[in-house]
């Protein structure tokens, strides 16, 4: 199976042995980040840097003037990645011999939300979420399609993938994070995710739900999962708690709105794109889940997109209901964690490979070659050295 490993461009700027480094491994093909979200990288063999701290979120490359004059607009990243750094990294990788796919996070940006905070996912106790652009938005849609085709569609870049193309929700990976002391499963997830900006209050009304009295049945509902009395069995749960009805408007509105801007997405990137570009979606098929992989509606994301990027560290199930829909040509990759200390196990790559060719999986994904340890590293290349 094809193999590629995501890739940040300060892990090889300023590293001239880094692209042969990361060939060396065995890969294919390198999904490099064109823009990222805030986040704080270790960079173990740099020769400069040990710790790379990205302060917002950023495009790595500098941004285009289809941005002149709009409120909302992506900003170059600062003196972590300075000037074209996607580019540079870029080009250094190719000259390897490796295929350069664009990395592409979407609706997952803490700075707008500071600097925009009408634009943020609210919950039904009024808390804003600043890193969840809300996707119902029109502006953000605007905001969120130009920003895929012009980061995806990067110079000699074969494709792209495109991360947070969908609902983001609580859960989010936050500095210092105190949100644990009362465990949510996927039913208290999506309750303290369900959004009641204007947009999205409007869209309830055009389902026939009243937003304040729904707000009011979130609220409610929610009470005996903070008081850890009620069982949180998913999807069954939300439509125990809200009513099946209420719970398949609230569905239905989200569900529509995840799909129209995913469909938007990825038809601005065919159209800036080179023929024979790939498009893929990080993606779960559980279509009300929220985060990184967006929740999506397997038969249809498959109709829209070339394929998805599946989370598999720890197992593989989630490939199942795409493999179930996937035609000739599908690309449903198996993201594998290979940083042992982010729970990963290269160690047992070769079998987890085996594992997701078994259940559809035509490539692999690992995450991340920049964060790995040598010795992590070392297992990577065993593990692809056996496929």
């Amino acid at each position: 199976m094809r193999a590629s490993a995501f890739v940040y461009p300060w892990d090889v700027n300023g590293d001239p042995e880094a692209p042969a480094r990361i060939a060396g491994l065995g890969v294919e093909q390198v999904t490099l980040a064109a823009a990222y979200h805030s986040t704080r990288a270790l960079t173990p063999r740099h020769p400069r840097q040990r710790v790379v701290t990205a302060e917002y979120a950023a495009v790595l490359y500098p941004p285009g003037d289809r941005w002149a004059g709009r409120g909302l607009r992506p900003y170059p990243a600062g003196r972590w990645a300075p000037g074209n750094a996607y580019g540079e990294a870029a080009e250094a990788l190719a000259a390897a011999g490796l295929e350069v796919h664009t990395w592409v996070v979407l609706a997952h940006n803490s700075r707008m939300g500071a600097e925009h905070p009408d634009t943020s996912v609210v919950n039904a106790y009024g808390d804003r979420y600043p890193w969840a652009p809300c996707i119902a938005q029109p502006g953000t849609r605007a905001y969120l399609t130009d920003l895929a085709a012009e980061a995806a569609v990067r110079p000699g870049a074969r494709g792209t993938e495109l991360e947070s193309l969908g609902w983001y929700g609580l859960q989010h990976l936050h500095a210092h994070d105190k949100t644990a002391g009362v465990p949510l499963g996927e039913a208290g997830q999506y309750l303290m995710s369900l959004c009641f900006c204007p947009s999205c209050r409007s869209g309830y009304g055009e389902r026939g739900l009243d937003a304040d009295a729904l707000a009011q049945a979130v609220r409610r509902a929610l009470e005996p999962l903070w008081r850890g009395t009620a069982d949180d069995t998913g999807w069954p749960t939300v439509e125990k708690l809200l009513g099946e009805d209420t719970a398949a408007a609230t569905r239905a509105w989200r569900d529509t709105t995840a799909r129209t801007l995913q469909e938007e997405a990825v038809a601005a990137v065919r159209a800036a794109a080179p023929r024979g570009f790939r498009v893929l979606l990080h993606a779960d098929p559980v279509s009300y889940h929220c985060g990184a992989n967006a929740g999506v509606d397997p038969a249809h994301i498959l109709s829209v997109a070339d394929g998805v990027v599946v989370p598999c560290t720890g197992g593989t199930a989630l490939l199942a209901p795409f493999a179930a829909e996937a035609r000739q040509g599908t690309v449903l990759a198996a993201n594998l964690t290979v940083v042992t200390g982010m729970g990963g196990s290269p160690g047992t790559l070769a079998a987890d490979a085996a594992r997701a060719r078994a259940e559809g999986a035509t490539e692999l994904r690992l995450y991340h070659a920049g964060l790995a340890s040598d010795e992590d590293l070392a297992a990577v290349r065993a593990g692809l050295a056996a496929r």
